[in-house]
């Protein structure tokens, strides 16, 4: 019976709610379908996202800055509300029933734009803009709502699903053994390496349809795909490992804060709450795991949340264990806070650098290859890079370093801030000297006529970001989930995805700020792009990045990584 016991996987439990156990469930097998459901999910979902620019400037009319300000906002509200799933997962649904809600979500937004996309009453008026009796009306009214729900439907599946599906990806290895440890280290990467192979197809087969044969074939695959993963997913039900949801985090942390400032007044922090009822307490709300190790009394970093740990007669009083866990949020906060400005400078490969590349010429010797097609070299690069960092690179560091993860991930994060500052000053360099091509073949006034200039030239800024994004990403997802507590790692692993919203809609107000600055005559205002100051806006994107990589060493370097076999605290 005892051995029996063993088996069980304290926390877990299977698709029908049974207690997990580790020779059935859980293990790489378990994370192969997660893998290949990621690539299906982010087919459908970059397919539409890195060519939607352009769908918005020539079917819905809108100009070339309202079109990069709708897109950022749009990839931005799918990962910001990448928290929500999250925390639902955490808190009350498993990550399993996370994601296929979700997935019917986004399904149900792709239908409405798939439809809107084949009707013509459903689409403004066709205009020419070289006939000026023909004037270009935009989307307006039930036609503009019936987009814009479109979208955001698709936005709030695609967020519920970046919220859950890696970390249950990456609650399926045992972390109190070192083989568990290094397949999931090998899972992170292969996740990234399945977002990657997802945007292959996605940016070169489908936005070549959609370019060619239409965007209601673009939109129906993407809607056909994400129709197909559900299946994919529920195939690997019998192998999965689910958390228990273990009640809301964000009780335990609003809890420790209230009660920090409740107890203010204490000038000592009186005896600590280490009475067995509270001691190993997790998450404040339907816990389950319990920590037999819990601290007995709070570390002296971030001293003030202490007091929420103060045995004083009619104050809230938390356990030493709930403190210490919004200590290790607090922590990683400001890390999250250092990669915004990183997915700003992504955000513009959706936008301005498919506008730029749109402006070029895009043949390919014989070939002619649609614009938002650029990303599929960083894409080949990561699908290379991935599976080489995990097998060649990483076991050559830990032979160095003599350290179980070879390279830290806060030194793969900051490998990626250091990259995209080089990128943003390539693509200065690079739209620099696309404008010059355009005033020698005068061609500034033009908004129809390619330059004689290969779009090539937009691959730098392309493969330097999608070299960031690679390390960055890739180390944020593994360096927020194991150092999260075990009750909000669902919640901790969105912060990623909620990096890039907060990019993204960061963007939106720098192009809105520089805009507005820039007095009378914009950077980025108009429909011509190449009258747009474009390369001023990449050099002061560029001194962003520089200056914020400043602020990521000195948080970098204070940073204390918590011990591999600490899962509870």
């Amino acid at each position: 019976m005892e051995n029996q016991m063993s088996w069980r996987m304290e926390g877990y439990v299977d698709w029908r709610g049974k207690a997990a156990v580790t020779t059935k469930h859980g293990g790489m097998r378990a994370a192969v379908f997660v893998l290949v459901v990621e690539v299906l999910e982010n087919l459908a979902y970059l397919a539409n996202a890195s060519n939607l620019v352009l769908y918005l400037t020539q079917y819905m009319h809108l100009t070339p800055s309202e079109s990069a300000n709708s897109v950022t906002n749009f990839m931005g509200t799918a990962f910001l509300l990448a928290l929500l799933g999250g925390f639902l997962s955490d808190a009350f649904l498993t990550a399993y029933n996370i994601y296929l809600i979700s997935a019917i979500l986004e399904f149900l937004g792709l239908v409405i734009l798939t439809m809107q996309a084949q009707s013509s009453s459903l689409q403004p008026p066709k205009c020419d803009p070289k006939r000026e009796e023909i004037p270009c009306q935009q989307v307006n009214g039930a036609k503009a709502a019936l987009l814009f729900s479109g979208l955001y439907l698709v936005a709030l599946g695609v967020g519920g699903i970046k919220g859950s599906l890696p970390a249950h990806g990456a609650e399926q290895f045992d972390e109190n053994t070192p083989r568990g440890r290094k397949e999931r280290s090998t899972f992170f990467n292969y996740f990234v390496f399945s977002l990657a192979a997802g945007s292959l197809i996605a940016v070169t087969l489908v936005v070549w349809i959609e370019d060619n044969k239409g965007w209601q074939w673009g939109f129906g695959i993407s809607t056909l795909t994400i129709l197909l993963s559900i299946p994919m997913f529920l195939a690997g039900s019998t192998f999965y490992r689910n958390k228990i949801p273990l009640g809301s985090p964000l009780t335990t942390i609003c809890k420790v804060l209230i009660a920090s400032l409740l107890n203010y007044s204490s000038n000592a922090i009186a005896s600590m709450a280490t009475s067995p009822s509270c001691k190993g307490e997790l998450g404040g709300v339907g816990s389950i795991k319990m920590d037999t190790n819990s601290p007995e009394s709070p570390s002296q970093s971030l001293k003030f949340l202490n007091r929420a740990a103060a045995n004083r007669e009619g104050k809230l009083k938390c356990s030493v264990q709930q403190v210490e866990e919004v200590k290790i949020v607090m922590k990683v906060l400001p890390i999250f806070g250092c990669t915004i400005i990183l997915n700003c400078c992504l955000a513009q490969l959706s936008t301005f650098s498919v506008q730029q590349a749109a402006t070029m010429n895009t043949n390919l010797g014989s070939l002619k290859l649609p614009p938002a097609s650029l990303p599929v070299f960083p894409v080949v690069f990561i699908m290379i890079l991935a599976p080489l960092y995990d097998h060649v690179i990483i076991p050559l560091a830990r032979k160095v370093t003599k350290s179980e993860m070879g390279i830290s991930h806060l030194q793969r994060i900051g490998t990626g801030l250091i990259l995209s500052i080089i990128a943003m000053a390539a693509a200065a360099l690079v739209e620099t000297k696309r404008r010059r091509v355009a005033s020698d073949s005068q061609l500034l006034d033009s908004e129809t006529t390619p330059l004689p200039i290969t779009f090539l030239w937009i691959a730098f800024q392309y493969l330097l970001l999608g070299s960031a994004d690679l390390f960055t990403l890739a180390g944020l997802l593994e360096f927020f989930f194991t150092e999260a507590p075990f009750s909000m790692r669902s919640l901790a692993t969105s912060l990623s995805f909620a990096s890039l919203a907060m990019g993204y809609y960061l963007s939106t107000l720098i192009v809105s700020l520089v805009n507005g600055v820039t007095g009378h005559e914009p950077w980025l205002s108009g429909t011509n792009l190449n009258h747009y100051q474009l390369h001023r806006f990449y050099w002061l994107m560029c001194a962003l990045s520089g200056l914020n990589f400043l602020h990521y060493l000195f948080w970098a370097t204070k940073y204390k990584y918590r011990s591999p076999h600490n899962t509870s605290a």
